[in-house]
């Protein structure tokens, strides 16, 4: 009776530890739809999921929301943060590092870019462009200098060139354009020796002059056109691409020698996004088709396939006890239909 009165207040006693032990510290970071704060609450798939696992081990807990993704990590690997959830990918690298759970989302990587509607943007540009503006200058000074070489030559000769200098030099322009562009005017012919031999080699000139400059403005059209078109990760190369630092994405960007910039958390990469920065944006697909749905409605969209797909784990500290019950709970939460309302509110159906 004596043993059993001292284990039942040892038990009573350690009751409050066992109890704070449960109440975990979670690590996360802004990354909608996975986890966010909307009107003052933390929500989003990870945290909807977090609660339900909470939920099903009788576990509390507080969430730390850190600025920056490489700071949730760091949390976890440091023993900071007790777990963490967002959109964690699972890899090799990180695996060294820390403990994951099993796989709780399929994900992959995709490309954003400006929509449709800003097109225009891309033709505005091609219209603007310093090498269009050099061609059409060109073509301008080579058709002056013609019209005016012909009216030093013809002035005392042809009617059409008698005119002062101050006069002369739109007459003489309009004259050597029209002969480019329609073979002259048969009442205007050089009467000069030198104004026939100039105007014979401006005329058979003309067709070089023309398809030169038409092949010019073409080519810069194209040019602008294709560089501002991404359809594929090969259509990456040369433009100016963001992505966040120490990502899957940066990671992979890396490996293809593709140039990017690299943001700190989120909110800046889609900041210099909108303001026309960047041409494109490689991150996680469901992050960027949430935005595309949502803040970037009707300004950006998803292109291209899904590529290097991955897998998104709760990250534990290394040897963390807790990894098996969370696996043990997130398999019932799958078979009793949890995880699928919880997909459906946040993505819908699945394909």
């Amino acid at each position: 009776m004596h043993k059993l009165l001292i284990s039942v207040c040892l038990a009573l006693g350690l009751w409050p530890q066992v109890l704070l032990a449960q109440s975990l510290n979670v690590a996360t970071v802004t990354r909608p739809p996975f986890s966010f704060v909307e009107d003052g609450t933390e929500t989003g798939f990870s945290i909807d999921l977090l609660s339900a696992l909470a939920d099903k081990l009788g576990w509390t807990y507080s969430l730390d929301r850190k600025d920056r993704f490489s700071d949730m990590l760091t949390a976890v690997i440091d023993g900071e943060a007790d777990m963490a959830i967002a959109n964690i990918s699972i890899t090799a690298a990180r695996e060294t590092e820390m403990d994951f759970s099993q796989p709780i989302f399929e994900s992959g990587l995709q490309i954003l870019v400006p929509s449709e509607s800003n097109a225009g943007s891309s033709l505005l540009r091609a219209l603007l462009s310093r090498d269009l503006f050099m061609a059409i200058g060109a073509a301008f000074f080579i058709l002056l200098t013609g019209g005016m070489l012909m009216w030093y030559f013809e002035r005392r000769a042809q009617p059409y060139f008698d005119r002062k200098l101050h006069e002369a030099w739109f007459p003489s322009f309009w004259w050597a354009l029209n002969l480019v562009v329609n073979g002259g005017f048969e009442e205007r012919v050089p009467r000069t020796a030198f104004g026939r031999l100039f105007g014979v080699v401006l005329v058979i000139s003309s067709l070089f002059v023309v398809s030169v400059f038409t092949a010019r403005i073409t080519s810069v059209m194209t040019v602008e056109a294709i560089s501002g078109s991404v359809n594929s990760v090969n259509d990456l190369y040369g433009q100016e691409v963001g992505t966040i630092e120490g990502s899957t994405a940066a990671g992979f960007l890396n490996r293809r020698d593709i140039g990017f910039a690299a943001f700190s958390n989120l909110d800046e990469m889609l900041t210099a996004f909108e303001q026309g920065a960047l041409d494109a944006v490689v991150f996680d697909a469901p992050i960027l088709s949430y935005y595309a749905s949502h803040q970037g409605k009707g300004k950006a969209v998803t292109t291209g396939s899904v590529f290097l797909r991955e897998n998104y784990g709760i990250a534990f500290p290394t040897g963390s006890s807790r990894v098996e019950d969370v696996n043990q709970a997130l398999l019932a939460l799958r078979e009793d239909g949890t995880y699928d309302q919880l997909y459906r509110k946040w993505f819908g159906r699945r394909n």
